[in-house]
């Protein structure tokens, strides 16, 4: 009988032996996991493993520490420049593709408009934690359009827990959805207080410029959990992470942040990405896929085409036509907390097992195929060098 260590042990082995293999199509070594994930939920033995506790805290540990690296990457100046574009540019895409979805929610699958256009736009969020290894590996975060991938999908962020109020207030919890919205309202609002009072401290970060890299460390996992306290409170986990990162890339010194990046890299690839790709991977489901396949197609090309549209629309004279492009096609990957809100209202009755699993088996394709898609388009139009070796 196999335990947690030695699984893990296991899937790292097959990870690094199928990442060699995978990096010769111009796939980052780190999508092996993703791949071992999605053929284990075809059979998965170790079933008892994978949906512990001690298991899903150790993946979602993984996505935060993602997003974590996002922050030290963010351009802080670039964004403010570009604020407002980014704001108009956010809202454009995710709302057109909602529109979109909420016909056919509407049109093919019966529900009412404000139904359909609460799933829709649940649907239309970016799941920008899996295209982070993509970008990190081509060296195309700090390029633009890496900056406007990770800006647009962490500013889509306030648009989920938005969405979430909503869909808390049609779940009918009477006198305690009052309370629980306001408490998201309050550690949100805390959490943006938070990364702005970091940011003002910068010369009292620069006290750290000759301290210790394990005590910078410590100081760094330290902030790193706290905002992840308050945002579970806030239902912005996903995002505190991300303003951790960015608060701490303006404290910190440059010459000690670049070792502390260092550190955090190596933590978060070399133990805690690969198990959150894994865990990615075995939430796929083929018998969704086999049971409405012309549905799934509809939504898949319904929901692709209007981001492909609306990012060539808005961002052609940023990015050029190619660029806007695969801008369209990285947003169109799929995890998030749009997969918890469907979930709820499937729970609670307002959809059906119909809509969900066509939705289900939709984020599938778009988080499995759309990585491998954007990895190569990346290379082939010339926006990044090949995978390097290891």
């Amino acid at each position: 009988m196999i335990n947690l260590f030695l699984f893990l042990a296991l899937m790292f082995a097959l990870t690094y032996l199928v990442g060699r293999f995978v990096e010769k199509f111009r796939v980052p070594w780190i999508f092996a996991a993703l791949l071992i994930g999605s053929l284990l939920s075809i059979n998965n033995p170790f079933s008892t493993i994978t949906e512990s506790q001690n298991f899903v805290f150790l993946a979602k540990l993984g996505m935060y520490l993602l997003l974590f690296m996002i922050g030290f990457e963010i351009n802080i100046r670039e964004l403010r420049s570009e604020a407002k574009f980014l704001i108009k540019s956010t809202f454009f895409i995710i709302f057109f593709e909602a529109f979109l979805g909420s016909l056919i929610i509407h049109f093919v699958f019966g529900y009412s408009w404000l139904l359909a256009l609460l799933v829709a736009l649940s649907f239309a969020t970016v799941g920008e934690a899996v295209l982070i290894p993509i970008l990190d590996e081509f060296k195309v975060t700090r390029t633009k359009l890496g900056q406007f991938i990770i800006s647009i999908g962490s500013l889509d962020d306030i648009i989920e827990v938005l969405t979430l109020i909503i869909a808390v207030f049609m779940l009918g919890y009477g006198t305690h959805t009052n309370i629980h919205i306001s408490m998201i309202i309050t550690f949100l609002f805390l959490l943006f207080m938070m990364t702005f009072f970091l940011t003002k401290l910068k010369r009292e970060g620069e006290k750290f410029k000759f301290t210790s890299v394990e005590t910078l460390f410590f100081i760094t996992i330290t902030v790193f959990f706290l905002f992840l306290g308050i945002g579970e409170f806030a239902e912005a986990t996903s995002l505190a992470a991300l303003l951790a990162g960015l608060g701490l890339k303006i404290f910190l010194p440059k010459e000690r942040l670049k070792l502390i990046e260092n550190e955090i890299r190596a933590l978060g690839y070399g133990l805690f990405a690969p198990i959150f790709f894994l865990w990615v991977g075995l939430s796929v489901n083929f018998d969704y896929i086999l049971k409405f396949p012309l549905l799934i197609l509809l939504v898949v090309l319904v929901s692709n085409s209007a981001k492909l549209l609306s990012s060539y629309v808005i961002m052609r004279k940023k990015l050029g036509t190619k660029g806007s492009l695969l801008l369209g096609l990285g947003l169109s990957v799929r995890f998030s907390t749009s997969i918890v809100i469907i979930k709820l209202l499937l729970d609670y009755g307002l959809i059906g097992q119909k809509l969900f699993s066509v939705i289900i088996a939709s984020s599938i394709i778009f988080k499995f195929l759309i990585p491998l898609l954007f990895a190569n388009l990346l290379v082939k139009w010339g926006f990044a060098k090949s995978v390097k070796n290891h």
